[in-house]
């Protein structure tokens, strides 16, 4: 999409801002109904969750993408801009408007169930494992986004959704791969929180991932007037 052809910025903020609530609300909601209704099974809980948060997620892309983007997540903010594809200060609007609805999302979840609004996140998930498993998860989400985008734009939702779906299961950390996110599930105890003072290793373990799949997306998804049959 153009620049010219964009929605003003006003309405792609409102549009990262709303979507990243939805998000933060299916995955802290479901994680608190499964919590509830899985009595103590954790495989059934996190099942729940999976099956909640990645289909919230793949609604989400396919409605905002045309608006915003559909990014969520400043990580994928991040490299946008960093490919020259989101000016600076755009950037500085996008991440503000996500990690603002992130925290919303969190709200809207916990009222919902009848909780206080917000809390302090007690889960601890912290180590090298963890970390590496964050970086791992943000590295696919990214790889899969940009790859879509070069092979596959009409399928974007669904490979973002099932990205998510299969990274809940095979990392170690279920795979937040998204800064705002952890921030808004720093502020809740339930199933799909973290302890707030984890969310920073997290965070810089997402902006890792996300580079690192971007400088991968450089050399194996070349633009399409370098691609040869």
């Amino acid at each position: 999409m153009s620049a010219a052809a964009r929605p003003p910025l006003a309405v792609r903020a409102a549009a990262e801002a709303l979507g990243t609530l939805l998000l933060v609300a299916a995955v802290v909601g479901s994680g608190i109904m499964a919590e509830r209704l899985a009595g103590g099974n954790a495989a059934l809980a996190l099942l729940a969750n999976t099956l909640a948060t990645a289909s919230m997620l793949a609604v989400l892309v396919a409605i905002f993408a045309p608006v915003s983007g559909a990014h969520f997540n400043p990580a994928v903010s991040l490299v946008f801009a960093l490919k020259n594809e989101l000016p600076a200060h755009e950037l500085a609007v996008y991440v503000v408007a996500q990690v603002a609805g992130g925290i919303a999302g969190t709200v809207l979840a916990h009222l919902m169930f009848d909780l206080a609004p917000l809390v302090i996140g007690t889960q601890r998930r912290a180590g090298a494992a963890q970390w590496l498993a964050e970086a791992v998860a943000a590295f696919s989400l990214l790889l899969a986004i940009l790859g879509g985008l070069r092979f596959k734009p009409e399928a974007l939702p669904w490979l973002v959704g099932l990205v998510i779906a299969a990274a809940y299961w095979f990392t170690a950390s279920t795979s937040f791969a998204n800064p705002a996110v952890a921030l808004a599930r720093g502020f809740t105890t339930s199933f799909s929180g973290i302890a707030l003072q984890d969310v920073p290793a997290f965070a810089a373990a997402e902006f890792a991932g996300a580079i690192l799949a971007m400088l991968a997306a450089a050399r194996l998804f070349p633009p399409r007037s370098r691609n040869r049959a």
